[in-house]
């Protein structure tokens, strides 16, 4: 790697300035990858709390903005500490969706923002004692609470498909077709074509959904016309409110989330940079999420994480230079800050929505998969990950299951409604308590890269 004073630089290094005609369209490619997922869960979360349209658009405008504040961080460390100073891109993420919807649904939008800075607290201690923390979280645990999050997932993408619940048209055959049209599009450019139109499948598969249910009339556009041009995020216009139910769900999934972030760090580097994360930078990405979270919750801007999309197309690429990676996050936030642009997204009709993120939450169900899968499917894991499951689905499928005499009423909101927390806890409990599984000999001497294994 050359010094960081050079003026100019190829894409492939980490430091100095490449030419703008070789950075923009590389640029260009993250944001293509990352913008439908980062602003989808703002899109979910405002459903959920049901907000005004102009409510919904601020949202979705501090979704862009804190996903381009806390790339910056993350590029561009503070103090050499907060931030990892590794080439990723950051979005609001799918894993806190089921929490944030049971949490905007029991107490409203300023409870979510209130327990996030407080999840963002917990992730800032778990950044600093990570080293002590990740034996807690190996393949078997992250890969259950992966798994659970993507379960947890499906019903939401269910009911947009049929035109979302409580609506005049819901379960229509015009919503169905339209919903099933755009999820055949985003499995065609993903498994058909290459390239760009691969990269931008689940985008391509919005488009011709959208155009579909405009032809059809589904598609109205009062709201992009009132929006201004220009604005930034309103601070403190959701309000900031703390429940301590709503905190501990929070800071549970801080937790779990920022040891999960572990995995994109690590794949970033060992695909493109051939070496594994120092404690260092795993210790500083994790704070600078539970820092740019913190932030996020006073201007709107919803939990944060590393996109694993945009790590493919780091390790792909090879392309690390943190000034293309620095465009992109300046094009995330110009993004966020045109109103008319978040206004046209919130026009999204449901099924259209619905038929797109199907595939993102069936892909993060086989992740889950993928991981507990590589620490061996025994009886024990079995076990384990089977019953962790069953109990954190099985509650929140079974309204009122723990709010019974005699219960007392935090344990219903705490963990009745996600069964992401639940499953999360169970499996931990699992993991620790249940007898280990005897490696054979010739193994034996393999068992420490299992830490590193779990990191993928």
């Amino acid at each position: 790697m050359k010094d960081a004073s050079k003026k100019t630089a190829s894409v492939f290094e980490w430091n100095g300035v490449p030419s703008l005609k070789e950075s923009f369209p590389l640029a260009l490619q993250h944001v293509v990858a990352m913008v439908v997922g980062c602003i989808t869960p703002a899109i979910l979360v405002a459903n959920t709390t049901n907000m005004s349209t102009e409510d919904k658009t601020l949202l979705i405008q501090a979704a862009l903005v804190i996903a381009a504040i806390s790339t910056a961080l993350q590029l561009f460390p503070i103090f050499g500490r907060i931030g990892a100073g590794l080439p990723i891109i950051m979005g609001v993420s799918f894993a806190y969706v089921p929490t944030l919807q049971a949490i905007g649904a029991e107490f409203g939008i300023a409870t979510i923002l209130g327990a996030q800075i407080c999840g963002g607290i917990a992730a800032v201690l778990v950044g600093i004692f990570i080293k002590y923390l990740r034996p807690l979280f190996p393949p078997l645990v992250a890969g259950t609470v992966v798994f659970t999050i993507g379960l947890s997932l499906y019903p939401v993408a269910v009911k947009y498909m049929a035109g979302n619940a409580g609506s005049e048209n819901y379960g229509s055959p015009l919503n169905w077709g339209i919903a099933l049209l755009t999820m055949a599009a985003v499995v065609f450019f993903n498994y058909f074509t290459k390239g760009f139109c691969k990269l931008a499948s689940i985008l391509f598969g919005l488009i011709i959904g959208y155009i579909v249910a405009l032809c059809c009339g589904m598609v109205s556009f009062d709201s992009v016309g009132s929006s201004g041009w220009f604005q930034f995020p309103m601070p403190m216009h959701f309000g900031i409110s703390f429940e301590a139910t709503a905190i501990i769900s929070m800071v549970i999934m801080y937790v779990v989330n920022s040891v999960q972030a572990i995995g994109d760090l690590s794949s970033t580097t060992s695909g493109a940079m051939d070496r594994m994360p120092t404690d260092k930078e795993l210790s500083g990405g994790i704070i600078g999420n539970g820092v740019s979270s913190i932030l996020g919750a006073f201007i709107g801007g919803l939990p944060t994480a590393t996109f694993s999309q945009n790590v493919g197309i780091v390790t792909v690429t090879k392309v690390i230079n943190r000034v293309v990676l620095g465009i992109a996050a300046a094009i995330i936030l110009i993004a966020g800050l045109i109103p008319k642009f978040a206004a046209i997204l919130t026009t999204i009709p449901y099924c259209v929505l619905g038929g797109a993120t199907i595939m993102v939450f069936a892909s993060i169900t086989m992740t889950g998969i993928k991981l507990f899968l590589t620490a061996g499917l025994t009886p024990r894991n079995s076990t384990a990950v089977g019953l962790a499951v069953a109990i954190g689905v099985g509650i929140s499928q079974s309204a009122g299951c723990l709010a019974g005499p005699g219960m007392p009423t935090w344990v219903s909101e705490i963990f009745g409604s996600s069964s992401v927390i639940v499953s999360t806890i169970f499996v931990i409990i699992f993991n620790l308590v249940l007898p280990k599984d005897k490696a054979p000999q010739s193994e034996t001497k393999k068992e420490p890269q299992t830490t590193e294994t779990s990191t993928k």
